[in-house]
C-alpha cells in the first residue's frame, strides 16, 4: 500500500478533525484499504462541514411569495391535442427522445431483498418493475419505428445487482452501451450529531445516496448527456422506477414543450383531496417550483378558482421532460441539500457495531424540483392518475401506493382482469 497516500489521508483528516475514519484501516484487506483512501480523497470536507453547520441553524420564517402556476389538462386540449401530438410524434420519430429511469433504491420497505426495479408486483406474468417499464418503452418504440435509448441511474449499493439482473434477462432486448446505459448517482457521507462522519459495517465510510436531485449532476459527470448529444438526442424524460404506469414516451408532453419553447415540461395529477400529503406545482417568487405539503397553509390548500378547481392542486409525480441542454445547465452546480435525521448503523471507536433504536445521523439529499427555479417558464400537463400514476412505495399493509394498489391500476389500465 502506498504509504504516501496514507500519510496524505491522515493530514486531510487531521485538518478536519475526522481522524477516526482510519480506526478500522489496519483491519481491512488491501482492496478495502485502497477503497477507504479513495473515499477520503474524494470527500469534499468543506461541504460536509457546511452541511453539518446547517443542521444547527433554525429554519427562518419563509418570506417567499407563493402563487399558483398555470397548467394544461391533457383531456381538455380540444383541437390543440392533435396539433401538439403531431409535433411530438415528429420529434420522437427523429430519435430526439431518451428515457431516464431513477433506480438507485433498494426494495427494503417492500420486504424485497434487492434493487427496487427487480421487484415483482404480483401480476400473473410475474414481471419485474424493470420489465414492465421496458415493455412500455419497446411498445412505444415500435409505434415510431425507433429504439428509445434507456439510461438507468443506479446507486453504489445496487449497481452490481442491477446490471447482473439485466444481463440475466438479456437486457430485455436492449443492447448494453448501444441503447441501454447504466450510471451511478452520487453519494454523501452520513454524519452524527457531533459532525463526525460515520464508519459503516464494512469499515469504510457510511455513504447515502444524494437524493433524486443528484440526477442532473450524475448525468453530466458520468458523460451521459454527452452521449445523448452524440446520439442526436435533444430531450430526456426522467421518471422513477417504482411507477409501473409511467408513460415515458408522450408525444403530447413533447409537443407542448417544443411548441411553447420551454426546456422543462412536467406531468401532474390533481390532488385526491385538498389535504393530500404531496408536493404541488406553484410559482415561488415568480419562478416555477414545487411546494411541499408541510409549507402550504390550510387556506391555500383549500383555495379554489372560479371553476372550483384547487389553486394548488397539481401534484408533482416525478414525471418530467427536460431538454438535454437544461440538464447540463442544472448539472453544472449542485442543488441545495435538505437534511433528514435517520437511524444508521455504524462502527464505534472500539470496532463495535452500534444498532441505534432512534435517529442518530444526518443524511443529506437534493430534490429534483429545486432545479425548476432556474428556468423562467415550464409547462405543466395534468394527466389522469388512473392512467399514469401507480407507484409502489409502501408494503401492502399501508394500503396506499403499495403493490396491491399498483397491481390493480395496472390490470385495469391494460384490461388484464
Amino acid at each position: 500500500m502506498d504509504l504516501r497516500r496514507l500519510e496524505n489521508a491522515k493530514a486531510i483528516l487531521s485538518k478536519y478533525h475526522q481522524e477516526h475514519l482510519l480506526n478500522q484501516y489496519d483491519r481491512l484487506d488491501e482492496t478495502g484499504k485502497k477503497a477507504l483512501l479513495d473515499e477520503i480523497e474524494n470527500i469534499d470536507f468543506d461541504l460536509i462541514n457546511s452541511l453539518y453547520n446547517s443542521t444547527k441553524k433554525e429554519t427562518k420564517h419563509n418570506k417567499d411569495e407563493i402563487t399558483p402556476i398555470e397548467y394544461l389538462d391533457k383531456f381538455k386540449l380540444n383541437e390543440k391535442y392533435k396539433y401538439y401530438e403531431n409535433i411530438g410524434k415528429k420529434a420522437i420519430k427523429e430519435g430526439k427522445l431518451a428515457a431516464v429511469t431513477m433506480a438507485g433504491g433498494q426494495g427494503t420497505r417492500l420486504g424485497h431483498n434487492g434493487p427496487k426495479g427487480t421487484y415483482d408486483i404480483g401480476l400473473d406474468s410475474h414481471k419485474s418493475l424493470f420489465e414492465l417499464l421496458s415493455d412500455n418503452l419497446k411498445e412505444e418504440g415500435k409505434k415510431y419505428d425507433v429504439t428509445i435509448p434507456w439510461f438507468i441511474m443506479t446507486s453504489k449499493e445496487n449497481n452490481k445487482a442491477t446490471v447482473e439482473f439485466f444481463e440475466k434477462h438479456k437486457f430485455f432486448g436492449y443492447q448494453k452501451d448501444k441503447n441501454i446505459f447504466f450510471f451511478m448517482q452520487g453519494e454523501l457521507p452520513m454524519i452524527d450529531t457531533e459532525g463526525k462522519i460515520l464508519i459503516g459495517e464494512n469499515g469504510l465510510i457510511k455513504l447515502a445516496a444524494d437524493g433524486h436531485g443528484g440526477i442532473y449532476e450524475s448525468l453530466v459527470k458520468n458523460g451521459m448527456t454527452k452521449k445523448m448529444k452524440q446520439m442526436g438526442i435533444e430531450w430526456a424524460f426522467i421518471g422513477g422506477v417504482d411507477n409501473c404506469l409511467v408513460k415515458m414516451v408522450d408525444p403530447i408532453l413533447m409537443g407542448i414543450a417544443i411548441d411553447k419553447k420551454v426546456t422543462v415540461a412536467c406531468k401532474s395529477v390533481v390532488k385526491a383531496n385538498p389535504h393530500e400529503k404531496v408536493g404541488v406545482f406553484c410559482k415561488r417568487n415568480g419562478k416555477p417550483n414545487v411546494i411541499e405539503y408541510s409549507e402550504i397553509t390550510e387556506d391555500m390548500a383549500e383555495a379554489t378558482d372560479e371553476n372550483g378547481e384547487l389553486l394548488y392542486g397539481e401534484s408533482h409525480i416525478l414525471c418530467n421532460l427536460f431538454s438535454v441542454d437544461a440538464i447540463e445547465r442544472m448539472g453544472a452546480n449542485p442543488l441545495p441539500y435538505h437534511v433528514a435525521f435517520k437511524k444508521a448503523k455504524y462502527i464505534d471507536k472500539d470496532g463495535n457495531l452500534v444498532v441505534p433504536d432512534s435517529p442518530n445521523a444526518y443524511k443529506f439529499e437534493a430534490f429534483l424540483f429545486d432545479a425548476f427555479g432556474s428556468v423562467d417558464e415550464m409547462a405543466v400537463l395534468r394527466v389522469k392518475r388512473e392512467e399514469e400514476f401507480a407507484p409502489v412505495k409502501n408494503s401492502d399493509a399501508a394500503g396506499v401506493d403499495c403493490p396491491k394498489t399498483a397491481r390493480n391500476l395496472y390490470k385495469k389500465f391494460y384490461n388484464l382482469d
